[in-house]
């Protein structure tokens, strides 16, 4: 971005009661320009800053630019819409104290449910109002306390006690009366505002690398915020989902011709606005590309089915170099996805692996290698006997690509399983523990082992619920009677069952189901993999570094599933 020759004036210090700072937002005199971060204080933080101000404890001070410069800016605070900026008219846009400042103007005027609180007067404390919270005179809404009116209204109408109106009237005061410090810059570029911005790291909820990275490269012509959204709407128009926003942030990076790491991403502050943005649309339109890589080739029609993130910006590189592979170039690059999603590789992606990984794209992009090189070492067979089942388990993703990829029947319908559903994982009872996890407990086996992924299969809900606890002998048995045992061994096949584990299940074997399914979904993921292996065959196995970049979570729910239907 541009730098600015202008000598700056000293900030101004001045005080003011928090009141007027928050009548001074919904005016339209405080704004918060658009390089802010959303707010994202929990309602926990919202009380102990309320807490803070009726303690007479300082709560910090906060930095405010004053410009007649409009910019872009929110014009709704705490569910309330502020006054829009009149041309010419000097702001007040807060660099530091956001988050502070929207929690007061929310608890004293805010709409919406996060902002009901309220004080107990009995107690002492503030509380956020919920349909189970008691009524009565010693509630009362934090809103009222700044309006002599509500005050009166309240006393008329509750008939609290003498001590109740005393303690109110104490908080009233306090809240007129509290101030807080203030720091105004005048006479100060946007580009330095927002380098400014960008330094601060002041109490609260510290910013990520997104949010410095956007404070890095902000004008008023570009808001990596949007930016990124428009990336990730490439996605939503494919119906793919989202990755996260550091994950975009890296394809960026790389598309700029610097690279995946953190390192890599902060040179995109050195860009101007017509460098960004040509970065981001190549990014976009690779990321376009991708999807429809991973939909067709890979079935993952959506992105949460993704094992690890990263392998998404790399995935997106690539096919920035690469718009239009061959179909041996097609088929190498599935063989890198499946040997990449196989280990831990990209659970702790770290800058030493980023450049070699960018390197390898672009040699294989520039056709000087028929395969896309990793270092990633070569799945074991004990990965399936080992790798708890989860909603956040890379294994588990793996799994479930694994037997998509069979396009797999339901054992009793004999019904194709809707793995579009299942992969998008908003239908847990589509996945089953083939030994179910009630029976393997009374049977003594120990915690853990019975949800290891080589006990999952895909079922239909109406499947999952008839088999509930019984033992395989038995479920088994029942499904050949009806439908034949040559009709049931096809069924499984497509599960990703072959004979030896069928004849365990038989015996309630569960340790010999458990080898015998591990080897043959080892030996179907090894066909994928293909001659890929070949360019990792003499590769270390991968250790993560003690500070490796981690791959962002794919998705919030870290308890391991269990849907078997008698849980």
């Amino acid at each position: 971005m541009g730098t600015s020759s202008a000598k700056m004036r000293a900030p101004e210090p001045t005080i003011a009661p928090i009141t007027s700072l928050a009548s001074r937002v919904l005016s339209g005199d405080i704004v918060l320009p658009k390089f802010q971060r959303a707010f994202v204080w929990t309602p926990q933080q919202i009380l102990y800053l309320l807490d803070s101000v009726r303690r007479n404890y300082p709560i910090g001070s906060l930095l405010m630019w004053r410009t007649t410069a409009k910019l872009a800016s929110g014009h709704e605070i705490a569910g309330l819409d502020t006054v829009p900026q009149h041309e010419g008219a000097p702001v007040h846009y807060v660099l530091d104290g956001q988050q502070r400042l929207a929690s007061l103007v929310g608890a004293l005027h805010g709409s919406g449910a996060i902002w009901e609180i309220a004080y107990d007067l009995e107690r002492e404390e503030f509380l956020h109002l919920t349909e189970e919270t008691p009524t009565g005179p010693h509630i009362i809404p934090v809103r009222d306390l700044t309006s002599v009116g509500a005050i009166l209204s309240w006393i008329q109408r509750d008939k609290p006690s003498a001590e109740l109106q005393r303690r109110a009237q104490a908080l009233s005061e306090q809240f007129a009366h509290y101030q807080v410090p203030l720091v105004t810059l005048l006479d100060v570029s946007e580009e330095d505002s927002a380098r400014i911005f960008e330094r601060i790291n002041s109490t609260g909820t510290s910013m990520d690398i997104v949010d410095l990275i956007r404070a890095g490269t902000w004008s008023k012509d570009f808001d990596l915020k949007d930016e990124i959204e428009q990336l990730l709407q490439v996605l939503d128009a494919k119906k793919y989902g989202r990755v996260d926003a550091k994950t975009m942030l890296r394809t960026i990076s790389a598309a700029a011709g610097f690279g995946f790491s953190t390192k890599s991403i902060h040179e995109l502050r050195g860009l101007d606005r017509q460098q960004l943005q040509a970065a981001v649309s190549d990014a976009g339109k690779a990321a376009a590309r991708a999807v429809d890589f991973l939909s067709t080739q890979i079935h993952t029609p959506q992105a949460e089915a993704l094992p690890y993130y990263n392998q998404f910006a790399v995935l997106v590189e690539l096919f920035r170099q690469l718009p239009k592979p061959t179909a041996a170039q097609y088929e190498a690059v599935t063989r890198w996805f499946w040997l990449t999603a196989s280990g831990e590789y990209f659970k702790g992606w770290r800058e030493s692996q980023m450049g070699p990984d960018l390197t390898a794209v672009t040699e294989f992009a520039a056709g000087r290698s028929t395969e896309v090189e990793t270092a990633a070492a070569l799945p074991r067979s004990v990965l399936w006997q080992r790798a708890q089942f989860s909603r956040q388990n890379a294994p588990s993703k793996l799994l479930v690509l694994l037997m998509s990829y069979e396009k797999p029947v339901d054992l009793n319908t004999g019904l194709v399983i809707d793995v579009a559903d299942a992969l998008s994982w908003q239908n847990g009872k589509q996945f089953h523990h083939f030994f179910p996890r009630a029976y393997l407990r009374k049977e003594g086996v120990k915690a853990g082992k019975d949800n290891v992924c080589g006990n999952l299969i895909m079922l239909s809900a109406i499947t999952n619920n008839w088999i509930s606890d019984r033992r395989p002998s038995a479920y088994l048995r029942d499904l050949a009677n009806w439908h034949g045992e040559d009709k049931l061994r096809e069924r499984l096949r497509t599960c990703l069952i072959e004979e030896d584990a069928y004849q365990a299940a038989l015996r309630d074997d569960y340790d010999a189901f458990l080898r015998a399914r591990s080897e043959t979904l080892h030996r179907r993921l090894m066909e994928l993999i293909g001659s890929a292996a070949g360019s990792s065959a003499d590769a270390e196995p991968f250790a993560p570094s003690p500070d490796p970049e981690p791959d962002p979570p794919v998705a919030t729910d870290s308890e391991p599933l269990d849907r078997d239907s008698v849980d």
